[in-house]
């Protein structure tokens, strides 16, 4: 298999698991929007608190931003200031594209590392509230990180391999 198919075959893989997290971030959207509506009304209407709903909501609300990182990353849809690569002529802006992509990559691991070393000893406590395991509270951020790392690894091999399978700004779906 040649490599410039690899890396777009990968590509491919990664806008699928990508768009499935955005799914299951819409998804944790309007839980979160539902969970905070429930609030409101217990509080006002019950004088009801319910600490596990602001719990849940924090979640929903962390799990979705990590969720659909990758795929921003992916399509080249992040928050990015690009003005001075954009000046440049194309051979340099690939380079300073692929040392941006490097430096996420870079950032990626260290972010990969300090859970691993953060979770190793969190890991066995709980949430307050729901009693939701760190482990499971971290998923969606570490699964996020790891995500990135790919897309960034992907985008990056692209970059330099110089193939028609580098990174571009895509239209959203």
């Amino acid at each position: 298999m040649h490599i410039g198919s690899a890396v777009r075959a990968a590509d491919k893989m990664l806008e699928t698991v990508s768009l499935a997290c955005r799914s299951a971030a819409i998804i944790l959207l309007a839980l979160m929007a539902l969970l905070v509506v429930g609030q409101v009304v217990g509080r006002n209407a019950f004088d009801l608190g319910m600490p596990w709903a602001d719990e849940l909501a924090r979640f929903s609300g962390i799990a979705l931003v990590f969720l659909c990182v990758p795929l921003l990353a992916l399509r080249g849809q992040h928050v990015a200031v690009d003005l001075v690569p954009m000046m440049l002529p194309l051979r340099l802006r690939r380079y300073a594209l692929a040392l941006v992509e490097a430096a996420i990559l870079v950032f990626c691991l260290l972010t990969l590392y300090g859970f691993q070393s953060f979770l190793s000893r969190a890991g066995k406590f709980s949430t307050p509230s729901l009693g939701m395991s760190n482990w499971f509270f971290y998923a969606p951020a570490l699964a996020g990180f790891m995500l990135l790392l790919l897309v960034a690894a992907v985008r990056l091999t692209g970059l330099l391999l110089d193939t028609d399978s580098a990174p571009k700004d895509r239209p959203a779906s």
